[in-house]
């Protein structure tokens, strides 16, 4: 017997992915939209669980701002952008892979330092970018926020069951733990 809670966070974002095929006999026509740049007002819910309760609860829902935290201050209205991108050249044009600041939680910022006060305009567009090393699909956005998230609470001894991720509001993935 266990216990689970869910909370829920919205965030706006953008995306572009390049990978995306179409199986006409399904899709009706070969429009490939998901490789164009384009935004989504996403939501996840984040559900945890556990055998045994602490205080009453699975956890304080507040044990979460920390989460809500990440996705305010580095994926709301923010660009994210698979760094093997073949368009990455094209739309980070003066930016070096290799200059790129990698963060714990598996993604990328762009070196804003190497850039002078003249272009301004350069490093505000490039600083709304979130750079990540895979094909942002809700899919992988949705196993990519499971592993944020577990290797936090794992530090309370709190278990992730799974992460669901709406990129509309009626398309949804899932990631089980």
């Amino acid at each position: 017997m266990h216990w689970k809670i869910s909370k829920e966070f919205d965030f706006c974002y953008g995306h572009r992915v390049w990978s995306q095929t179409l199986n006409t006999d399904f899709s009706l026509d070969g429009c490939l939209k998901c490789r164009h740049l384009h935004g989504h007002q996403g939501k996840i819910l984040v559900y945890l669980q556990a055998d045994k309760l602490k205080d009453g609860m699975v956890t304080d829902f507040k044990h979460l701002n920390w989460f809500k935290a990440f996705i305010d201050n580095v994926l709301d209205h923010k660009f994210i952008l698979d760094i093997n991108d073949p368009l990455f050249d094209t739309l980070l044009p003066k930016v070096k892979k290799e200059e790129l600041i990698k963060h714990k939680q598996g993604y990328y910022l762009v070196n804003l330092k190497n850039f002078t006060k003249e272009e301004i305009h350069i490093k505000e567009l490039y600083e709304g970018y979130v750079l990540v090393d895979f094909v942002p699909t809700s899919e992988n956005l949705s196993a990519w926020f499971l592993s944020i998230v577990q290797e936090k609470m794992t530090d309370l001894g709190i278990k992730v069951s799974h992460i669901e991720f709406l990129e509309t509001p009626k398309s949804k993935s899932t990631f089980y733990a």
